[in-house]
């Protein structure tokens, strides 16, 4: 990246922090359409034998868990269709003979309570395997002498068995390439403004402080705009009128659950305010 982090006085404290005892969270963003290049790029670098994803998790929930056993059972799967559907994700193993009787069936037969029983021991277990979003561990040597690594269903990719709880507290880091839509719309809009002006336009030529921009912003005119287009940040782009480059930082930062919850936007407002 080219964004020079000296001249937002970016703190180093942000990322390595004695505060925090766990290794920085990196998340590196894309472009959408150019992330699988990105992945393969690694892969060139630094060497399959040296590059993995990290692996995804999915568990038993009780609706897949009552498939699974009234599928061993061998219950009419119409049955099984409609005492799955009437379950949440959210429901507890409390929850599952309560759904048997909503759903029409006797909650007492010993049919229904055995599949209740084996639905409810699957809950939590683990499903399949997955590929995590975009965790990568990249190792100084050989990665199959610290996990056990497979080749994944996509072609020329390469995963690790274990998910990222498994990889932290083994100590090992973890990079996060994502893929962000975002991005990849930004860069068609340089793409034609370059095409119109017949000169390259890049993202860091982009105004930090354009005044019909932050006059928009002001206006609460943020729809398509990255960061500032929820409901909260339209809301709040007309009262804290950002000015400058700083502003919209403290705009993103202040629409969070934290300072919400903790009461700290209100005064900002008024002290900003005068």
């Amino acid at each position: 990246t080219e964004v020079d982090p000296s001249r937002q006085s970016m703190l180093f404290e942000r990322f390595m922090s004695k505060e925090r005892n766990e290794p920085p969270d990196i998340d590196v963003d894309f472009e959408h359409q150019r992330r699988e290049e990105v992945m393969q790029y690694i892969y060139r670098k630094y060497g399959r034998d040296r590059a993995a994803l990290t692996a995804a998790v999915s568990t038993y929930r009780p609706r897949s868990a009552l498939r699974e056993a009234g599928k061993a059972l061998g219950v009419d799967p119409a049955i099984v269709d409609r005492v799955a559907k009437s379950h949440h994700w959210f429901d507890s193993r409390a929850d599952l003979l309560q759904r048997f009787a909503e759903a029409g069936l006797d909650p007492e037969a010993p049919l229904n309570q055995q599949w209740a029983a084996f639905a409810a021991q699957l809950l939590g277990y683990p499903r399949h395997l997955s590929q995590h979003s975009g965790g990568f561990v990249i190792s100084r040597g050989k990665l199959t002498r610290l996990v056990p690594v497979e080749n994944a269903a996509m072609e020329d990719r390469t995963i690790i068995q274990w998910d990222k709880d498994d990889i932290e507290a083994l100590g090992i880091l973890k990079i996060d390439v994502l893929a962000l839509g975002m991005l990849s719309m930004v860069r068609r809009a340089l793409d034609m403004i370059s095409e119109k002006r017949g000169e390259t336009f890049e993202l860091q030529d982009i105004p930090a402080e354009d005044k019909a921009t932050y006059d928009m912003l002001c206006d609460g005119d943020s729809m398509g705009v990255f960061q500032v287009e929820s409901r909260a940040q339209m809301s709040m782009l007309p009262r804290l009128r950002p000015q400058c480059f700083y502003d919209l930082v403290i705009e993103v930062a202040i629409v969070r659950p934290g300072p919400v919850q903790g009461g700290m936007v209100h005064p900002y407002l008024r002290r900003r305010q005068g």
